[in-house]
């Protein structure tokens, strides 16, 4: 089943091996879901002076560059899913704001988890972060071990938030489970009582009725995705963490308020992107 929209698929590209991990997984999904896939790079070309190395005198420019990156990344998509449409463009902007502002005119925008010249210690670059943490539209991290990119363990994992914060995660998520014929599981963390916090007593059972008013309206959409329920004692972000090494896809759910600026990304929501071992769908929730 085709996305709501036929906006395409943007994934922003930089010549790293995270980025072609993210073109692989984007033009994946961009055949599973029937639309068109956008190549976007962006850079501030004073900040990549190093360029890569020439076969001449003269190093190549930052545009022959780029051109390049682009030229690569385009047929590697093209042999990977040869049925989806793809365009190119580079854009002399900063990155993160390329592809935010590429997120208006896409129905997802897909980043690899570090960029050329970061650290490869990081565990998620800052152009990743960014647009996880300020983008309106649907956002995937690519990252994760092998297993987890591979894309074969037929199930997706969503991190259920409240309804007022997760309804569009729900939906995005049980849309991806229809497309993909896989199971979707959906956890509920909850919190046993101790005596520092006797109010949490009920825990389990209201974490039960939060996930039924939560699933309604898109298990009545999509009747025909396989739904597992799990209520788990312990902190969401660790038992998502551990839960995401036999998934495909971890879907969680971010507010987003408008005029704001900074970064809008919860604690669960940044552990995942920093340690889940398979791709981190972010979607926004406007509050």
């Amino acid at each position: 089943m085709a996305l709501p929209v036929a906006l395409p698929v943007v994934v922003g590209v930089d010549g790293s091996d995270s980025s072609l991990r993210a073109v692989d997984w984007a033009a994946d999904e961009a055949a599973r879901h029937d639309v068109a896939l956008r190549l976007v790079y962006a850079s501030l070309w004073e900040r990549y002076e190093t360029g890569v190395p020439g076969t001449g005198a003269e190093r190549p420019s930052e545009r022959v560059l780029a051109e390049h990156v682009v030229a690569s990344a385009a047929d590697r998509a093209a042999r990977r899913a040869p049925d989806v449409k793809v365009t190119t463009d580079i854009l002399p902007e900063d990155a993160a704001d390329a592809l935010l502002h590429e997120g208006n005119n896409a129905c997802l925008v897909v980043t690899g988890s570090r960029g050329r010249g970061e650290l490869k210690g990081l565990l998620l670059g800052s152009v990743g972060l960014a647009v996880a943490g300020r983008s309106y539209c649907p956002v995937v991290v690519v990252r994760g071990n092998p297993a987890g990119l591979a894309g074969t363990r037929e199930r997706i994992l969503l991190g259920a938030g409240g309804p007022a914060s997760g309804g569009a995660a729900a939906r995005f998520a049980f849309r991806e489970a229809a497309a993909r014929g896989c199971l979707l599981e959906v956890v509920r963390a909850w919190r046993r009582p101790t005596i520092d916090a006797p109010a949490q007593e009920g825990a389990e059972p209201r974490a039960s009725a939060l996930l039924d008013e939560l699933l309604r309206e898109p298990a009545a959409e999509y009747p025909d995705v396989r739904v597992r329920v799990v209520t788990a004692e312990g902190p969401a972000h660790r038992i998502l963490v551990h839960r995401s090494a036999a998934a495909d896809l971890v879907v969680l759910g971010a507010a987003r308020r408008h005029g704001h600026r900074g970064l809008q990304l919860g604690r669960v929501v940044h552990a995942l992107l920093h340690q889940a071992d398979c791709p981190v769908a972010v979607v926004p929730q406007m509050g």
